[in-house]
């Protein structure tokens, strides 16, 4: 019969010391190693690399950041997970992070302004090295509070003059402008909108940017025909009806954002109203669901990754600068159309009775 042999070293605790034996390095060389201290020589440092390597061993991050002084975390703030779009930034966020070696924390208000205090707790408690708040919507004193800890800070629009912060700049005028100017193109004259909540800073920068579009191609502003929304798939729903209910529709409809959008679509699809003969729609955003819906979206292109990496660096900048060379910072972020099929001409007439 045939005995099992069991490994003397299976319940053997991997740590530091194990390391430097099979490297036949010092302890001091593997700790250095591992917290990338640049006095360790190339050759000792791929020997350590190796042990690790073939130990299969996990370097303690807390025990590291110790050491080094660092935690290597970078804090991530979203209003909320169920809209694809923040998923989406989120793992363009990660992406990045791991890539240079960083750790990341991500929060979420659930678009609860009373959260905030207990995200930047979160954020705090973890001594993060620098925080991206992706709300859309801040409040001062509580980003005050991050600022005054020197602690790198990432604002979506918001512009908070003081040293540790950058402004991501989301360039919504051009955005609304060619999506405005592909409507023209097509004959429509009479375009809505359903903007997001107004009380958000955002929400009121995209509105104003579209009004401002429909000023400079000289087409009329209804005021009955911008309606607010909270970027809800159940927003776009309210919305289509709030403008049925006026008796008339207009030819096109364009969204503050995808989700608003993907509401119009299920509406006018129950209305029988026909997306894109009798009625245009754009949304913002091109998430990943505008491209599978029936018919696939027309949206204005704001790129979750490209803001993720933008933040990224800009903490980053901020993380690894020298002392006294740090400063508010902006990037810009540009904006794109995405023709797809929700838009067509518009038809003859365009304004008609809608059936209640």
């Amino acid at each position: 019969m045939t005995r099992l042999r069991t490994r003397t070293n299976t319940c053997t605790k991997l740590d530091i010391r194990t390391v430097a034996e099979r490297a036949d390095v010092s302890i001091a060389t593997v700790s250095r190693t591992i917290n990338s201290i640049p006095t360790v020589s190339p050759l000792l440092a791929e020997r350590v690399w190796k042990a690790i390597r073939e130990l299969d061993y996990y370097p303690n991050s807390q025990a590291r950041s110790l050491v080094s002084g660092r935690s290597r975390i970078f804090g991530l703030i979203v209003p909320e997970i169920t809209n694809p779009f923040f998923p989406e930034l989120v793992q363009g966020f990660e992406d990045i992070a791991v890539e240079n070696g960083y750790e990341m924390l991500v929060s979420s208000t659930n678009n609860d302004p009373g959260r905030m205090s207990v995200c930047i707790r979160r954020m705090l408690e973890r001594r993060v090295e620098g925080v991206a708040v992706m709300t859309f919507g801040v409040e001062e004193p509580l980003l005050q509070q991050l600022s005054e800890r020197k602690i790198p800070l990432v604002l979506t629009e918001f512009l908070l003059d003081t040293p540790h912060v950058s402004t991501l700049l989301l360039d919504y005028k051009m955005g609304f402008r060619l999506g405005v100017e592909h409507l023209v193109k097509l004959g429509h004259r009479h375009i809505a909108f359903i903007s997001g909540p107004l009380a958000l800073h955002s929400a009121r920068t995209r509105r104003e940017a579209f009004l401002a579009s429909l000023k400079e191609f000289q087409l009329p502003i209804r005021e009955s025909w911008m309606v607010e929304g909270d970027h809800t798939l159940e927003a776009g729903v309210r919305g289509f009806q709030a403008l049925a209910d006026q008796g008339e529709i207009p030819t096109a409809i364009l969204c503050s954002n995808d989700m608003t959008a993907i509401g119009v679509l299920k509406a006018a699809y129950h209305a029988h109203v026909r997306v894109p003969d009798d009625l245009s729609v754009i949304g913002l955003d091109d998430i990943r669901f505008s491209e599978y819906t029936l018919p696939p979206l027309t949206t204005i292109r704001l790129s979750g990754v490209e803001i993720a990496q933008a933040a990224f660096h800009a903490l980053q900048a901020q993380a690894e600068s020298e002392k006294g060379k740090d400063g508010v910072r902006k990037y810009p972020i540009s904006t794109s159309l995405v023709v797809r099929e929700s838009t067509a001409p518009a038809r003859t007439i365009n304004i008609f009775p809608f059936p209640r």
